[in-house]
């Protein structure tokens, strides 16, 4: 196992950690972190399935899931689809733990540095659904360069969501919503799943950060996306 630093990985910028982690959170780190964090070392298993304590029917990915809320809600809703959950910041990580305990969730598996890394990582084709709600904005221009969502990556989504499957994205920052809308729009693979993008998904329990821009008078948006399939993209 890897250990559990306040160092950024590669790639990452901002916070690592934040207050001190409680006793159960650092037991659980020792205890079932090791059972739950993904081993990139060794290539991906062709059928996913193989990476959960649970039968699992489709896989989906969420990046940055910050307290887990997120998460954890859909796990337990979607009880036969495995997920993989990143978040490089130890702190959101510590909270997944205790919510997976806490459950006895069997359909996780963790990974707590960059999501480029899973993404590479994982086979072609084989996630039905890639979640990225509230990443960070980086809204200083110079800083851009660091949002996510980014011509190179809306790439690596497409290589790893099957024919159908669905992105979606939540912001309340309405220049990273016209940024990640301009990446998504100039990449064939994907088109705009046209929806009512002030209204959550099916499901939604809310998330810390939703709370957060609400209160300060944002306006959360919800944007879907669709992976074109394969053979149809290649025909055009």
């Amino acid at each position: 196992m890897r250990a559990i630093t306040a160092e950024r990985p590669a790639g990452f910028h901002g916070r690592r950690k934040g207050k001190p982690l409680r006793p159960i959170q650092k037991s659980l780190f020792e205890t079932l972190f090791p059972r739950l964090e993904l081993d990139l070392s060794h290539p991906a298993p062709q059928a996913l399935g193989a990476l959960f304590e649970v039968p699992t029917e489709d896989y989906g990915l969420e990046i940055g899931f910050g307290g887990a809320e997120h998460l954890v809600a859909e796990a337990l809703r979607r009880p036969r689809r495995g997920f993989i959950g990143v978040e490089p910041f130890v702190n959101g990580m510590a909270k997944a733990l205790v919510a997976i305990d806490r459950e006895k969730l069997g359909n996780i598996r963790l990974y707590n540095a960059d999501a480029r890394e899973v993404l590479a990582w994982l086979p072609e084709a084989s996630l039905a659904n890639i979640d990225i709600l509230y990443p960070d904005p980086w809204p200083k221009a110079r800083h851009n360069k660091r949002r996510f969502i980014a011509e190179a990556t809306v790439a690596q989504f497409a290589r790893a969501l099957r024919d159908g499957g669905t992105l979606r994205f939540a912001s309340d920052i309405p220049d990273y919503v016209e940024w990640a809308l301009a990446a998504f729009a100039g990449n064939a693979d994907f088109m705009s799943v046209e929806r009512d993008t002030a209204t959550p998904w099916e499901g939604w329990p809310g998330t810390r950060y939703e709370a957060k821009a609400l209160k300060a008078g944002r306006v959360p948006g919800y944007f879907s996306f669709e992976r074109r399939a394969r053979r149809l993209r290649d025909e055009d």
